[in-house]
């Protein structure tokens, strides 16, 4: 047996780790960018914040350098005045913190006449109190905890659930509606029975209903009105904490001339600078082959790619939504009905950019446009084809005729999922039946028994009324 040796040439395409980080960067969120970027602000003595003095088109990179002002979020399109943005006081500062759940109660607590023990259990379970007004402990396991018997946990529980608003320190929706209806003085035996079987009342299975309820339709009509009336959720009428808003990273606006204006919003692209007086400084002390100038040069390397990856990144956002833009040109004009079907391989050919590219630009992306805030990836529906040969049909343009159907039927001409589907193929859409009711269920839109049997309920209850 003869052994060699020998030299083999292999090319392999491996991603650096600052790729890797470039790449990542295309999917963040603005507040997990500036995040990040903030964390290097701290890390890098090289890097400092760019000064935010620009006015609110005046964004970096040549994609839109130049383009016209858009309004912005609490920002004027006026240049008149040469107050800087950060010299003048946010609007936050004179508004009034509203009451939350929470405090809302701890007074409510602090009124009532509680032992210093009974006092101790009511704030535990306030502390289990979430922001839709739920209890999220159990009696025994607070019990447990505190070292007191059920029983006083338990009553104190029952003073609780007479506090303001009805309905908290509930454990279940079935006990938030029995509190609500026993403060109006409604929890009769009938009541009981149909707040104890709210499942079928959401199969909309009345007619089982009314015989464990042991009630007429009439009754019944009352009863299910008395239900709707009441709040399954009645810690929401108290704001718990700041309001959320989506800050939108690109604004489409009509252009005077025709076509659409698209920037980038400045609030969300954070902007840092190299700091080349120091730079300088620093370079002139630290001697050519030490420690100190080989982290100069690994900092001003780190800076110049994080500005590169920040100014591709926007690059890239802007290049997405332009080409979303121009597919999407009739939805922009007309509305949903003429959403066009799109894919991530539509917009990655048009812009010579990799399918997983658009995908990551797209993630928790929103967009502005006059009809509303979207989140880019809504513009990517599924086709369906057309009966006639013609251009397909988007899948969301086809729900929401669906939609608009059923809100359109009445009494005597609640439409099947077979009706459906033959209008649709009258409006040139081919769409099959258990397709029809696969959209239908998604949004929770009952089957036509189910439509025909309630509008039957409503029509008996408003000509009662009427009648009355």
């Amino acid at each position: 047996m003869k052994s060699s040796f020998g030299l083999l040439q292999k090319q392999s395409l491996a991603a650096s780790p600052q790729l890797i980080e470039s790449i990542r960067l295309l999917q963040l969120t603005h507040a997990e960018l500036h995040q990040f970027v903030d964390q290097e602000l701290e890390k890098n003595p090289l890097l400092e914040p760019a000064p935010n003095d620009e006015g609110p088109g005046e964004v970096e990179g040549p994609s839109w350098a130049g383009s016209p002002d858009l309004p912005r979020q609490g920002k004027s399109q006026s240049n008149a005045t040469n107050t800087a943005p950060g010299d003048r006081p946010a609007f936050e500062e004179f508004v009034a913190l509203a009451e939350t759940l929470h405090d809302h109660v701890a007074r409510q607590i602090s009124l009532t006449a509680f032992t210093p023990h009974e006092r101790l259990i009511a704030n535990q379970l306030a502390g289990h109190l979430d922001d839709t007004g739920y209890l999220q402990v159990s009696a025994s396991d607070l019990a447990g905890n505190l070292n007191v018997g059920l029983a006083d946990v338990e009553r104190v529980l029952g003073i609780l659930q007479h506090l303001d608003p009805p309905g908290i320190f509930a454990r279940t929706l079935s006990e938030c509606l029995e509190i609500q209806l026993r403060e109006r003085n409604r929890f009769d035996p009938a009541m009981a029975v149909l707040v104890a079987n709210l499942e079928m009342l959401a199969r909309r299975d009345f007619q089982t209903l009314k015989l464990r309820c042991g009630v007429d339709e009439e009754d019944l009509l009352d009863m299910l009105q008395e239900i709707r009336a009441l709040d399954p959720k009645p810690g929401n009428t108290f704001q718990s904490g700041t309001p959320e808003c989506v800050i939108p990273d690109v604004w489409v606006m009509p252009a005077h001339g025709g076509g659409w204006q698209i920037e980038l919003d400045p609030n969300t692209l954070p902007k840092v600078l190299i700091n080349q007086s120091y730079v300088a400084e620093v370079s002139s002390r630290a001697a050519k082959k030490s420690k100190d100038m080989t982290f100069l040069n690994e900092c001003l390397q780190n800076a110049n790619w994080l500005i590169r990856s920040l100014d591709q990144r926007a690059k890239t956002i802007l290049k997405v939504a332009t080409e979303i833009v121009r597919q999407q040109d009739a939805f922009l004009q007309y509305g949903v009905d003429y959403l066009r079907p799109l894919n991530l391989r539509t917009v990655a050919d048009a812009i010579n950019m990799h399918e997983s590219t658009v995908s990551r630009v797209t993630s928790n992306k929103y967009m502005v446009t006059p009809r509303g805030v979207f989140e880019l990836k809504y513009f990517f529906t599924v086709a369906i084809a057309s009966c006639e040969g013609g251009d397909a049909h988007s899948a969301e343009a086809v729900r929401h005729r669906i939609k608009a159907m059923v809100a359109e039927e009445s009494f005597d001409s609640v439409l099947s999922d077979d009706d459906i589907a033959d209008r649709l193929k009258e409006c040139g859409i081919d769409l099959a039946r258990r397709t029809v009711t696969k959209y239908r269920e998604a949004m929770n839109i009952p089957s036509s028994i189910q439509r025909r049997r309630e509008k039957r309920l409503w029509r008996n209850g408003d000509q009662s009324l009427k009648d009355s």
